[in-house]
């Protein structure tokens, strides 16, 4: 191996695709950069899926080593086709994420490696010889991974419901977590949900178990009980008494319960078992395997001092001085002090009228050229531009793809936070090649802070495509480059990886929130009331308003329906039966009756 190789190790799962690039100097790796893209299960994902999540990774390098759940021996010269496609010059090796679990977690060495994310294995090895247990997917294995915990907690919300013990706690907070509002509902979504959505509600399980739901405790200790039980059946068939055992996976690294929980039973049937939780991720083991590194390498893991003070410079993580106290406050104290912030939400708008103004002309050109407006946000940024989006269909009659909302982190960010799911140049960037983002579209960035990287890469990526971007944000010191400058100048700054270029950039300056970072108060205030405006201005520039009433709105409730009764009565100067008879008559097509007094 040449010095300075640079290796990319990719680990891919049903949660998601983590890799991470590193560069080899002698005998060490130096991480170079890392990051998360959506889930990449060879069993679950489609190849045309795999070489679109693949072309979002880094592209000059000369080695990878790329180890995806779910593929087999007789599947790693596909995936091995597949990843020559992306990186020809590179020497590449491929496999199943056991192989990259056991690299991260023992090295060359000996000892078992428990997983439990998503799905679950266990995985051992004794000089050459390997032995497996489990890991045989969703659908007939994968007990004691988190969608095994979870299918189990959703079987005993019904047989509780079944037997007549009425609805418990556990199950107000899985309604809860889906924002849905009873079991029908949840039956419905259940029988749609991709693995995924079903595993991602682990955390609630353990939620439940941690503040003392025997029934539930239950259900993890089986969990445990099982992957327990294939621990000790590989080391009897290593025949070893006193393993390692490496512990491995989002459960056992976010919930300390479920650690707990496996090392006390596994102590019963092996006391000597030395157990431990593994140091490095997966995508580490990927590039290890690839550079064919027998050392121990050390990978720094925290931000550099650079990256900090960056983050730490943006307004929206100043803190208030006139909220210093806030503990001390008495009830009307706090309330009146929120009252008075929201003074500099009013300063904030008015100083940007002129930016509204410019906002609200680009989305009407890009919607009346067939064009179509994008809100793209993370956490609370994300779920205002979804909220703004949703309410265009029933307000004015347009259709839901006319307006779409795209959160970091998919649909489950909308009421859970995803970890992560932020941090990502190319997540962003790869979600508006899926919307089939177009010249005449109009994508507006969402970021209080402004550096968010979800965002920045959309951006970035909308812009490549031949899209209008607007980037919407609180912190004036925001990286944004407006693209008023000559091409040429306009390839520099997007070149530069503090920049983001865009054809505007709208800055909100509310100031440092009453408690600190917390963006989804004035930050989220302002954002909401310069969607509201952006996107109702563009649909009364269309035609879908009359004098300040709804005449496309979409009847679908019976106060809806007594709004366009209201509205048709006022228009006809007719009575409500009259103007309701009308309305009937047209099977409720508020527009048809309404044109008719325009």
């Amino acid at each position: 191996m040449q010095p300075s190789e640079k290796i990319l190790g990719v680990e891919g799962g049903g949660t998601k695709t983590a890799w991470v690039l590193v560069e080899r100097n002698g005998a060490e790796l130096r991480v170079l950069d890392r990051g998360k893209l959506p889930p990449s299960n060879f069993r679950l994902v489609t190849l045309d899926r795999l070489r679109t999540i693949f072309s979002e990774l880094p592209k000059q390098i000369d080695r990878a080593g790329v180890f995806l759940a779910g593929c087999g021996l007789e599947d790693r010269p596909i995936l091995s086709r597949l990843c020559a496609e992306i990186w020809p010059a590179a020497k590449i090796i491929t496999g199943n994420d056991r192989d990259s679990g056991l690299a991260a977690a023992l090295g060359r060495g000996d000892g078992i490696v428990v997983n439990a994310g998503s799905g679950s294995s266990v995985t051992g090895r004794r000089g050459d010889k390997i032995e497996k247990a489990g890991g045989w997917g969703h659908i007939l294995g994968d007990a004691g991974g988190g969608y095994f915990l979870v299918i189990q907690a959703l079987r005993l919300i019904l047989r509780e419901y079944d037997s007549h013990r009425g609805e418990g706690q556990f199950t107000a907070k899985i309604l809860r977590a889906l924002s849905l509002n009873n079991l029908d509902e949840l039956v419905r979504w259940a029988q749609t949900a991709a693995k995924m959505e079903i595993a991602i509600l682990a955390p609630v399980v353990f939620e439940a178990a941690a503040s003392g739901d025997a029934s539930v405790i239950e259900i993890i200790e089986e969990g445990v009980r099982v992957l327990c039980e294939y621990t000790e059946a590989v080391a009897s068939r290593l025949h070893v008494l006193a393993p390692k055992v490496v512990l491995m996976g989002g459960l056992f690294h976010r919930d300390s319960i479920y650690t707990h929980a496996f090392r006390r039973r596994l102590k019963k049937n092996l006391p000597d078992a030395r157990v431990a939780t593994a140091e490095q991720p997966p995508e580490l083991g990927a590039a290890w395997l690839a550079a064919e590194l027998g050392d121990h390498v050390a990978f720094p893991s925290k931000l550099s001092k650079s990256e900090i003070d960056n983050l730490a410079a943006a307004v929206t993580e100043q803190r208030n001085p006139r909220s210093e106290n806030l503990e001390k406050m008495s009830a009307r104290q706090l309330v009146e002090l929120f009252v008075e912030e929201e003074k500099f939400v009013q300063d904030a708008l008015r100083g940007v009228i002129a930016d509204l103004t410019r906002a609200t002309e680009i989305v009407t050109e890009s919607l009346r050229i067939g064009g179509r407006l994008f809100y793209v946000g993370a956490g609370s940024s994300g779920r205002i531009g979804v909220l703004d989006a949703s309410e265009i269909p029933p307000t004015f009659g347009a259709s839901p793809d006319l307006v779409q909302g795209v959160i970091a982190g998919g649909a489950t960010a909308l009421y859970r936070s995803v970890e992560g799911a932020e941090d990502e140049h190319s997540a962003g960037a790869l979600v508006m090649d899926q919307r089939g983002i177009k010249n005449s579209d109009v994508v507006i960035g969402i970021t209080a802070s402004g550096r968010t990287l979800f965002v920045l890469g959309a951006l970035r990526r909308a812009k490549s495509l031949g899209a209008k971007t607007i980037l919407l944000t609180c912190n004036p010191a925001a990286p944004a480059v407006v693209a008023d400058v000559s091409p040429v100048e306009d390839k520099a700054a997007s070149d530069a990886p503090e920049n983001v270029v865009v054809d505007l950039a709208i800055k909100l300056e509310v100031g440092p929130e009453v408690l600190t970072g917390s963006t989804r108060l004035k930050g989220g205030t302002a954002t909401k009331v310069a969607l509201n405006i952006i996107s109702t201005g563009a649909m009364v520039a269309l035609g879908k308003v009359h004098s300040n009433l709804m005449i496309e709105l979409h009847t679908s409730s019976g106060k809806l329906r007594d709004r366009a009764v209201r509205v048709v009565a006022q228009l006809a100067n007719c009575d409500y039966d009259s103007a309701r008879n009308m309305l009937e008559a047209s099977d409720w097509d508020l527009r048809s009756v309404v044109d008719k007094f325009l």
